[in-house]
């Protein structure tokens, strides 16, 4: 068996435009369901989700039958749980809070082989070897795996050139909400100084040759950074969409609840 190309990166590197949505209900069966609707990349989330190891296997195993690229945030850039997520299959990892040059390349190093890196070697016990079926996997391993960055605090955006200089990061995701929190407007991340830092990023980390990624509910100012260059852009959270939908049909039968509308700019 060799080594499948890496599609999700190989439509980033090309300059395709991939629409996601995120996955923060920590289930199996709603993944495999939001993966056979047509998008184009899942995000499996390990930070703010109760999410483990071992369910978020689960989840890849669930998505592994559909056309659709997941990917993986850790908890944290830590090279221990990177291996773990890297060894259960995980080829498009999310890092949250990278702070500047040297935090990406230690998570590019963490992702990769020696003498590249720092990865252990285990492809007997690996599904991301298939136990070793994989014959070409070691060899290959460090180019299909793509490292995108979480650039979400104004000293992360301070340090962007930094991040952006480092060779084996693929992209850079911008974290609105952190960002405008960061930036002192916690629950604004409309605000038009938090959406001109976020227009600013997206221009540079394209130019740069790099995949510009964001979350933005808000279908119209997703519309607008795709239009500036983002190429990965998650367009919804499934447990958002479902508290939404059934608050909104609960709505038509009881005058005390309303509907929630989307906030321009919201991140969820």
């Amino acid at each position: 068996m060799k080594h499948p190309v890496n599609t999700f990166k190989q439509a980033l590197r090309q300059g395709q435009s991939q629409i996601g949505l995120w996955q923060g209900l920590a289930s199996p069966y709603t993944a495999d369901l939001c993966a056979g609707l047509g998008y184009d990349w899942l995000l499996l989330d390990g930070e703010h989700v109760p999410n483990t190891v071992q369910t978020l296997l689960a989840q890849l195993q669930a998505v592994a039958a559909h056309p659709v690229a997941p990917v993986v945030r850790p908890s944290w850039n830590d090279p221990v749980q990177l291996k773990l997520l890297l060894d259960i299959g995980a080829q498009n990892l999310l890092i949250p809070m990278v702070q500047n040059g040297q935090q990406a390349r230690d998570a590019v190093a963490a992702v990769r082989y020696p003498p590249h890196g720092i990865r252990g070697v285990g492809t007997a016990l690996a599904r991301a070897a298939r136990w070793g079926d994989t014959t070409d996997y070691l060899a290959r391993a460090n180019d299909e795996i793509c490292v995108l960055c979480q650039v979400e605090t104004a000293e992360a955006l301070a340090n962007l050139d930094d991040i952006l200089a480092v060779d084996g990061v693929d992209g850079v995701f911008i974290g609105p909400a952190d960002l405008a929190a960061s930036m002192g407007y916690l629950t604004q991340p409309g605000h038009p100084e938090v959406r001109a830092a976020i227009e600013d990023a997206i221009v540079r980390i394209r130019k740069a040759g790099k995949a510009p990624g964001i979350l933005q509910s808000d279908v119209a100012t997703a519309r607008h950074y795709l239009s500036l260059g983002a190429q990965f852009v998650a367009v919804g959270v499934d447990a958002v969409l479902l508290r939404r939908a059934a608050t909104d049909l609960l709505a038509q039968f009881r005058d005390d609840v309303s509907s929630a509308p989307v906030q321009a700019g919201a991140a969820y």
